[in-house]
């Protein structure tokens, strides 16, 4: 067989993929000069977004308000455990974990930057009541990661949401462009 003919099927798949215009995801860049993110920094979900941040931007975070374009202000934030299914006898066999989170972006004013956004995040668990101790760390270990995936969708929203959009949805109706 020809050498050649060995690997025109990788080049064809890669040529596809390259067509479709797929990428792999990069770091994900907030388009803002600076940002004041004012939730607590020793909350899980605090740390995990500063860091983040600083690992792709690292002049981006501001100690104080006042010296923000933007800031990230946490509106509402909620973790459920709901009875998903149970078995003949009555008894739980598993769990529904939903966290929900919403957010905004203001300017230093208070003044929105963009809507609110909601994220809602849902895992299911097994229960098994002679296994208490093991299940309790396994839920605990699925909000850690609930969390983690929750600051990565925030990251991905906050780059996709561009200042001067923002400030054309906000114009008054007779001031917004046409095109």
């Amino acid at each position: 067989m020809y050498p050649v003919l060995r690997f025109t099927p990788i080049v064809c798949l890669v040529f596809l993929l390259a067509a479709c215009g797929f990428q792999l995801r990069g770091a994900m860049r907030v388009p803002y000069k600076s940002l004041y993110i004012a939730v607590s920094a020793t909350s899980t979900l605090g740390m995990e977004l500063r860091r983040q941040i600083r690992a792709n931007q690292p002049d981006l975070l501001v100690e104080e308000e006042k010296n923000a374009e933007a800031v990230f202000r946490q509106t509402s934030f909620s973790r459920e455990r709901e009875i998903a299914t149970i078995n003949a006898d009555g008894q739980v066999r598993e769990y529904q974990l939903r966290l929900n989170y919403a957010f905004r972006l203001e300017d230093r004013t208070g003044a929105p930057l963009t809507q609110a956004s909601n994220v809602v995040l849902l895992r299911e668990i097994t229960y098994d009541d002679n296994q208490v101790l093991s299940k309790a760390q396994e839920e605990e270990f699925l909000w850690r990661d609930m969390e983690k995936d929750l600051v990565q969708q925030i990251l991905r929203r906050m780059a996709t949401q561009h200042p001067d959009a923002a400030d054309a949805a906000n114009a008054p109706a007779g001031a917004r462009p046409c095109c």
